[in-house]
């Protein structure tokens, strides 16, 4: 079993192995059922930077039964799109050379064919980005420090330093901001709005990394003092002090590390209601979403991500949980368990297609699978791997065309 923690990286190899598919359930399925493709922004096809391959996007979504676009438009702290805020210096050299605002231009062509377009944005990673304008601006504060005292800036290929190596490894290493040192939320959120200002047309702002890092094996939690967990940084933790006169720190007693546990998700969750507060102002009518991480336990005890309580407070109009794995046993199991939930049609299934690049009737089994439970819908990771695998494109065509 793979289970890959979130979208936008590299794509590792696939484990040797894998299950075979079980059974499709078969459950109340709702008619009005929604289809999501993601679109990198680096990936192979770098559609926003290549304004000529918007109808082969355009096309390729239809043939997928698409319904909306998630278009990745800021990673790294780096914007494709026309900012003042934010390093556009993709989009500057896109308009040096074209002439053209490709997320302009896409939006407004996806809408003539009944597709939606979300922006998605990377929100707490710099993705290997040491250099981001955005930490000129911040500080290295900005920048999360574990329960030893080190940044992450100062980690070597941004991965735990050894001889801890031995013991933890990043999930998928970056630069991630801190949600609780100052500045870092009110910074990220003049960017989403402005993005929403500029571009009124968007459906909907997509949140992604919106989470602190998930490191191996999995802490649940500060208080049993062991693991590796993040957001102790000197001006992060002086705010939870006034905020709470409690002192953080790693050797603090089970009472305090609950409450610093709590405090810290409460930062993301902050972020999130404060980017939805933002994106209302500029666009009533669109939506927010995030792609979040599919067990939801261990989201909310280690990353900070309580996405299970953003739905039922309605700052999220839909949760995107990446249930990227090889075993569809697996799948079907996590597919279950949301259909299950009271927020069921406001989930739709992230599916890691790309996995199945050298057996494209697995890929094709995975979409029976989310299909044969009662959810909002699914979503592709990624048009990019699709298209470069024309035997996996051809599957996932024959499959959204023989669907009811």
């Amino acid at each position: 079993m793979f289970v890959l923690a979130a979208c936008g990286d590299a794509e590792p190899p696939p484990p040797a192995e894998a299950t075979e598919s079980p059974a499709v359930p078969t459950a109340a399925v709702p008619v009005d059922r929604h289809r999501g493709l993601w679109v990198l922004c680096e990936g192979s096809q770098r559609v926003l930077e290549n304004p000529e391959r918007i109808q082969a996007l355009l096309d390729d979504a239809r043939q997928l039964g698409t319904t909306d676009l998630f278009v990745q438009v800021y990673r790294g702290g780096r914007a494709w799109f026309d900012s003042s805020l934010a390093d556009a210096a993709p989009y500057r050299a896109l308009v040096a050379a074209t002439g053209r605002d490709t997320l302009a231009e896409l939006v407004e062509r996806a809408h003539a064919e009944g597709l939606r377009v979300h922006a998605w944005v990377n929100v707490f990673s710099l993705a290997g980005n040491t250099r981001a304008t955005l930490l000129d601006d911040l500080g290295r504060d900005a920048v999360l420090v574990d329960r030893k005292g080190r940044s992450i800036l100062d980690y070597p290929q941004l991965d735990v330093p050894p001889p801890d190596r031995r013991y933890y490894r990043m999930g998928t290493p970056a630069v991630y901001l801190d949600p609780g040192a100052p500045g870092v939320r009110e910074r990220l959120v003049a960017i989403f709005a402005e993005l929403m200002q500029r571009y009124p047309a968007l459906d909907g702002l997509h949140l992604d990394y919106i989470r602190y890092p998930d490191v191996l094996p999995f802490v649940p939690g500060s208080r049993f003092g062991v693991g590796l967990d993040f957001g102790y940084g000197a001006k992060t933790r002086a705010r939870f002090e006034a905020e709470t006169g409690l002192v953080a720190g790693p050797d603090a007693a089970p009472a305090v590390a609950n409450r610093w546990d709590a405090w810290r998700r409460d930062q993301v969750t902050a972020m999130v209601s404060a980017a939805r507060a933002a994106v209302l102002a500029a666009s009533p009518t669109a939506q927010v979403s995030a792609a979040v991480w599919t067990y939801a336990d261990r989201a909310y005890l280690a990353l900070g991500q309580d996405w299970r309580g953003w739905l039922d407070a309605g700052l999220l109009d839909f949760a995107v949980p990446m249930a990227y794995t090889l075993d569809d046993h697996l799948l079907a199991q996590i597919a279950a368990t949301f259909a299950g939930l009271p927020t069921h049609d406001r989930i739709w299934i992230g599916l890691g297609s790309w996995l199945f690049r050298k057996n494209p009737p697995r890929a094709r089994a995975q979409l029976r699978i989310a299909a044969g439970v009662a959810t909002g819908g699914d979503a592709l990771f990624s048009w990019d791997s699709i298209a470069d695998a024309p035997e996996l494109r051809a599957a996932l065509f024959a499959e959204a065309s023989d669907a009811p």
